[in-house]
C-alpha cells in the first residue's frame, strides 16, 4: 500500500472540515487527508510550490473542492487542475452549498467529475462524505499514470 494516494480536502469552514474528517475516519480509509483552507493553498499543494514544494510526489486520489473559497475560488482551482497535463486526470468533486444552476453548469464545463450539494442536516452531510470517500479513494479505478486514449 505504499502507493496509497491522499485525499485533498479544500474547505474554508472549520465546521465542515471537522465533519468531513469525522465521516472519512468512519470509513476507516487508510488514505491520508490533506486539508487546505483556500484556493491559493490548494494550488500550492497541487503544484508542489511554496510551503508544499518539498511534499512527496504523486497526485491526490481525489480533490474534495469547495466552490466558495477565499483568495482563489473553487472554479478557478478546478480550471487550473483540468488545464494542467499532469493533473487533469485527478478526480475533482465539487462539494458546495451552492444550488445555483450556473455553478453546476460551469463546474461541468470545466471538467468536474462530480458536483455534490452539501446536505444541510448533520446525518445527511456525514453520509454523503462517507460515500464520497469510499467511492473515490477505494472503489474508483483511475487510469494508469501517463496513459492517454488512442485516437
Amino acid at each position: 500500500m505504499a502507493d496509497l494516494k491522499p485525499i485533498l480536502l479544500v474547505e474554508d469552514s472549520p465546521k465542515d472540515v471537522e465533519l468531513t474528517l469525522a465521516a472519512l475516519e468512519q470509513c476507516q480509509l487508510a488514505n491520508a487527508v490533506i486539508v487546505v483552507r483556500d484556493g491559493a493553498e490548494a494550488l500550492d499543494y497541487l503544484f508542489a510550490r511554496g510551503a508544499y514544494e518539498n511534499r512527496g510526489t504523486g497526485d491526490p486520489a481525489v480533490v474534495l473542492l469547495d466552490l466558495k473559497l477565499p483568495k482563489v475560488d473553487g472554479l478557478q482551482v478546478l480550471e487550473k487542475i483540468k488545464a494542467d497535463a499532469h493533473l487533469k486526470g485527478t478526480p475533482v468533486v465539487m462539494l458546495t452549498s451552492s444550488r445555483e444552476e450556473r455553478d453546476l453548469v460551469q463546474s461541468y464545463s470545466l471538467g468536474v467529475n462530480a458536483f455534490v450539494v452539501k446536505p444541510v442536516g448533520f446525518d445527511q452531510f456525514f453520509e454523503a462524505i462517507r460515500d464520497l470517500g469510499m467511492f473515490w479513494a477505494v472503489l474508483n479505478e483511475p487510469p494508469p499514470r501517463g496513459s492517454a486514449p488512442r485516437p
